[in-house]
């Protein structure tokens, strides 16, 4: 398969996304002209650190040396505790401006190594290796990194653009069927807000990809990473556009800290949160009914829950209000009009959103 490079276009932040079968063997070469010659460091987790860690260093072994830090697998441990864990382990090492940091692994690591990058020094450069889907369609590109607040998810955190991104569908192989459903939310999500036709594609090619195809993931990979790049270039810091990115998060997050980070993945939480926003727009008229039923099926085509139950709707309702996109006091809301669609308002009634929450939980 070959590799597509594709650009996000900062002017001094740019930097490319190669999606390929086989792109982490690249590694070493490609960041040949972006290393500045200080210490390497990976930050894994401690599974995936043991499944790909030794590929990484080999990959690098034309560069240079690299070092893994390691963290317990799972959303909890995306804290603030262990973001100064790890900075304090670079320090021990002897990290340096001149220095790299690799984040290996899912969303978590890319946003707890992020951070740490964005943190260390004022700012070291990093680059985002996804080996999970989510990651690979959305979370390692654009720059957002951060760590949770018991208060609530990524409420502290910093954007710090990688140098390079690295997505190579055959790390996606040792993912049970579980997490590349939780990717192919964050696809659809892309779809639905920006894209029909891809939307369609990642509809059609879904059955492949739950198999691990690798030609099949790429397709995927490279459509979402397209309509993100698009999307960072025109709004880097989420002033406007950017924010339509969140088409599914104002409910999903607040389902995942509900749950305890355990009940519900992220791309799970989001893929509900997606079907109760479309509920929001349906009853306040920005949408008709047909667009929350396409969002149900496109949802429960690939096996992924379009409803929490059992969940307290209030907990739920506390969890929003406390959301991170709240201004002045207001959630901004993304609502859909249509497929490929969304508007992003804060005109949303609480009861609307009380109503709602009710019956997703129902």
């Amino acid at each position: 398969m070959p590799v597509d490079r594709l650009p996000v276009d900062l002017g001094g932040r740019s930097y490319d996304i190669l999606v390929g079968a086989g792109a982490l063997d690249r590694l070493g070469e490609e960041l040949a002209p972006l290393w500045r010659g200080g210490p390497v460091f990976c930050i894994a987790d401690e599974r995936v650190w043991g499944l790909y860690g030794a590929a990484v260093q080999t990959a690098l072994r034309p560069t240079g040396s690299c070092s893994g830090l390691t963290f317990r697998s799972g959303e909890p441990s995306k804290t603030w505790a262990t973001a100064g864990r790890l900075l304090r382990d670079l320090a021990a090492e002897g990290m340096a401006r001149d220095g790299l940091v690799l984040s290996l692994g899912g969303g978590v690591a890319g946003d707890l190594a992020g951070f740490v990058a964005a943190s260390y020094a004022r700012g070291v450069d990093f680059v985002q290796l996804p080996t999970t889907l989510l990651a690979q369609v959305d979370s390692s590109v654009g720059g957002k990194t951060g760590v949770n607040l018991p208060e609530g998810k990524n409420l502290v955190g910093a954007f710090h653009q990688p140098r390079l991104v690295v997505c190579d569908p055959l790390t996606l192989g040792s993912l049970p069927r579980r997490e590349i459903r939780c990717g192919l939310a964050e696809a659809l999500k892309h779809g639905f807000i920006a894209d029909g036709m891809y939307l369609a594609q990642v509809q059609s090619l879904s059955e492949h990809a739950l198999s691990a195809d690798p030609a099949a993931l790429g397709e995927i990979v490279a459509g979402s990473c397209r309509i993100k790049a698009a999307v960072v270039k025109a709004d880097e810091r989420e002033a406007g556009l950017r924010a339509t990115l969140n088409f599914g998060h104002t409910i999903g997050h607040a389902i995942e800290k509900v749950g305890g980070y355990r009940r519900y993945r992220h791309g799970e939480a989001v893929a509900i949160g997606m079907v109760g926003a479309a509920m929001v727009g349906a009853r306040m008229g920005v949408c008709d009914g047909s667009v929350v039923d396409h969002v149900r099926a496109a949802m429960g085509r690939v096996g992924l829950p379009t409803a929490a139950p059992g969940l307290d709707a209030d907990e739920l309702l506390q969890a929003i209000s406390h959301d991170k996109k709240t201004e002045r006091g207001r959630v901004r809301w993304v609502l859909p009009i249509d497929v490929g669609k969304v508007t992003v308002t804060p005109e949303v009634p609480q009861r609307t959103v009380v109503r709602v929450l009710r019956e997703l939980v129902g």
